[in-house]
């Protein structure tokens, strides 16, 4: 594990590739001149397999779905199918050229379209655009939405967005980062939003209600209706985070309970790669009296076939260059089509079953704050291993040491010790069985042998850092005579 750099690999006067004389130096000498000219490159000296063994070897140590369980709560970190990869690969999408005529293209934007009618059906409403990058940009996108139309019906004086304490925490940065003023309402005892302190705040200067459903609990609003109709009587608007609609796709359409806009994360609930920075992909629905000010352009259709209709004359205008991440759209698309609607709603039913599976073999070793029962994730606790100096950061260092990698902690903050915790439809009860058997022994260890937990992990090739002056203090860059 403790591989070294491709710097330190390097022998003088070794290589991989062999160039015959061109003449290309003295032609690159006259047009940019001797001086402007680099010989002293300090590159590598590798031969093609030290380069490819030592890429392999870094490639297997890093984590991720094609390699093991990760039961990141809040972020459905689910298996990809690699037929997907290779459709969004094809020549026909991946060769295009963002700037060719809409006749040269009609089957990108064929494929576009009905995209848009998929989002439009699975969410129950009437409207979409495609162009936000991730989940947050498509809460920005659909916030600007609702200012552009309070704007347009003359109601600038709301100025207040509403956020339970339960939302995904980029929420209130949206709201933020849209000029509003954010207020939180903490949540009832059952983990749902207290209908009494939302209507104690709602007023005619609230703009906006943002919720997560299900909330990151993993608990569904029961009473969305009655808050829909609350909202509403305030003339404010409803929005739903749906990053966590793979527990509800093809069972429950928000766009039917009352929400006025949502956004989707594609490579959350669609099964397109998530992590490692990008691409995402987080389309916004919404409905029809808010369909015009959505983002230039939208994918249309008339007689001549599809094309980009930039005629929206109360847009709030791109929020993405040309019309998104394309190729996690084709990806979603595909995986739209292979499944069908039913097969949509089959992949909400297991991810459910597999979570209240996994937390009903855990409840008896952690404390579950808000009950046995849960939708696609659950939280639970670690208050019970804490008296013994066993925390939550504790727990998630150890199951590395068993080969899994942890799930979210420390969040959602209303949640002590939080360990966060979603397993997706995609894993077998093999896979399940395995996990709660790791988190079941390490809570065991907590209570007879707890510096095994607080100690960890030890078998990785760092152990415990700083990581408060690791994220500070950062080294970026490597150089000759480190």
């Amino acid at each position: 594990m403790n591989e070294p750099t491709i710097f330190e690999r390097s022998v003088s006067g070794r290589t991989g590739v062999y160039f015959q004389e061109s003449g290309l130096d003295s032609t690159m000498t006259q047009i940019l001149g001797e001086e402007n000219l680099r010989h002293d490159l300090p590159l590598p000296e590798v031969s093609q397999v030290d380069v490819i063994r030592h890429y392999t070897r870094l490639s297997a140590m890093n984590y991720g779905v094609d390699s093991g369980f990760y039961p990141l709560g809040s972020c459905t970190m689910k298996y990809n199918p690699k037929i997907h990869e290779e459709i969004a690969a094809m020549p026909g999408f991946s060769r295009l050229h963002p700037n060719q005529q809409a006749e040269s293209c009609q089957g990108i934007l064929r494929m576009l379209f009905e995209m848009q009618c998929f989002v439009q059906e699975i969410t129950g409403m009437d409207a979409v655009t495609l162009q936000p990058a991730a989940g947050a940009h498509g809460e920005l996108t659909a916030l600007m939405v609702f200012k552009r139309h309070f704007e347009r019906v003359g109601e600038r004086h709301r100025r207040i967005v509403i956020v339970p304490d339960s939302s995904h925490g980029t929420n209130p940065a949206t709201a933020a980062r849209c000029g509003y003023e954010v207020i939180q309402i903490t949540s009832g005892t059952d983990g749902r939003v207290d209908i009494a302190r939302l209507r104690e705040q709602l007023s005619d200067e609230t703009a906006a209600v943002m919720l997560t459903n299900p909330n990151t609990l993993g608990l569904f609003e029961t009473q969305i209706a009655e808050i829909a109709d609350l909202v509403h009587k305030a003339g404010a608007l409803l929005y739903c985070d749906g990053a966590n609609m793979n527990a509800i796709m093809g069972i429950h359409r928000p766009g039917d309970a009352g929400f006025d806009a949502m956004h989707l994360n594609l490579h959350k609930t669609f099964s397109t790669p998530h992590g490692g920075g990008g691409p995402g992909s987080g389309p916004i629905a919404v409905k029809d009296f808010l369909a015009s000010y959505l983002p230039v352009p939208v994918v249309a259709q008339n007689e001549d076939g599809y094309y980009l209709n930039y005629d929206l004359p109360d847009s709030i205008g791109a929020v993405h260059s040309f019309y998104g991440n394309i190729g996690m759209i084709v990806r979603a698309f595909a995986y739209i089509i292979s499944l069908g609607a039913n097969g949509l709603r089959e992949v909400s039913e297991n991810a459910v079953l597999n979570a209240n599976y996994l937390l009903s073999k855990v409840s008896d070793s952690y404390e579950v704050p808000y009950g046995t029962k849960c939708m696609h994730e659950f939280v639970a606790s670690a208050v019970r291993q804490k008296p013994r100096g066993v925390k939550a950061l504790d727990i998630a260092k150890r199951l590395i040491d068993f080969g899994f990698h942890p799930p979210t902690i420390y969040f959602p903050l209303i949640v002590p010790e939080a360990l966060m915790v979603e397993p997706t439809e995609t894993e077998s009860i093999e896979s399940l069985n395995a996990f709660a058997d790791a988190l079941n022994a390490i809570a065991k260890e907590a209570e007879v042998s707890p510096e095994m937990v607080t100690s960890a992990p030890h078998h990785t090739p760092v152990g415990r850092l700083n990581e408060a002056a690791a994220a500070r203090n950062m080294e970026l860059t490597w150089t000759v005579g480190d």
